[in-house]
């Protein structure tokens, strides 16, 4: 990563000084958001339910020289929220960038959820995203130049066997992500939306490591392939970037050309 650093400065492709916020941050599409973001100058703080993995990462990242705050925590719970909250707090009380990556599946047909199983989806991938939304909202301001980037996904866009409730939540996450950009807006706020096909992270392993699905997924895609966490995180950062500071409102589908291909 020290590497990348040294090439982006001299391409102003650069988060220098900015102050992030990923949740989700340990693992899969988060964690690969979260080297993207120290790679490219930022503040990174990390946010995961795992205590124990989040110290793993964290102190790795530590130990390469990079500025890395870990905070154990679940945001679907209030309390962990105002954890959170007092952490930005603690490091101006201004955030930059935040990222939305925490997020969980059940795949099932519809008949066969239990209600606690689709709420719980719900809670976590659409309520809890809101809610972190509205808690960053001050410390966004502070900014002036701030972007949230959620991250969603093409199962709410079309139907791709990821389970109802699971399209349901995050076809929300993108409506949601239009309706702040246009609230938000007049406080230089940017939201977006960053929709994955399937990535090859922990969450998508159970699908992945079946051959006959994988097969269905790659037939289906047209780079012929499944995708790379580093790919997505190289979409969020260049969202998170003053780069693309008049796009707001978005969302970006980082599918292989799942969406354009109909048979």
């Amino acid at each position: 990563m020290k590497e990348i650093n040294e090439l982006v400065k001299v391409m102003k492709w650069t988060l220098e000084g900015k102050l992030a916020l990923v949740s989700g941050a340990s693992k899969g599409i988060g964690k690969a958001i979260t080297e993207e973001f120290l790679a490219l100058g930022a503040k990174v703080i990390c946010v995961a339910r795992s205590a124990g993995d989040l110290e793993d990462i964290t102190s790795r990242w530590k130990q390469q020289g990079y500025p890395v705050i870990g905070i154990a925590a679940d945001v679907t719970s209030g309390d962990d929220r105002i954890k959170i909250s007092e952490t930005i707090e603690a490091y101006g009380g201004k955030l930059d960038i935040l990222v939305n990556s925490a997020a969980s599946t059940v795949r099932k047909k519809i008949q066969d959820y239990t209600e606690g199983e689709y709420r719980g989806i719900f809670d976590l991938n659409v309520v809890a995203l809101l809610e972190m939304c509205r808690m960053a909202f001050p410390y966004l301001v502070a900014s002036k130049h701030a972007s949230v980037i959620n991250i969603a996904s093409v199962a709410g866009m079309t139907d791709v066997q990821a389970g109802v409730a699971y399209g349901l939540s995050k076809g929300a996450v993108i409506q949601l992500g239009r309706n702040l950009a246009a609230e938000w807006a007049e406080w230089g706020i940017r939201v977006n939306s960053v929709s994955p096909w399937y990535i090859s992270t922990p969450m998508a392993a159970p699908v992945l490591n079946d051959p006959e699905r994988l097969g269905r997924i790659v037939d289906r895609t047209p780079l012929g392939r499944v995708g790379q966490p580093e790919e997505v995180a190289a979409v969020v950062s260049f969202l998170a970037m003053d780069k693309s500071s008049y796009l707001t409102g978005q969302n970006i589908a980082v599918d292989g050309g799942l969406l354009i291909k109909g048979l």
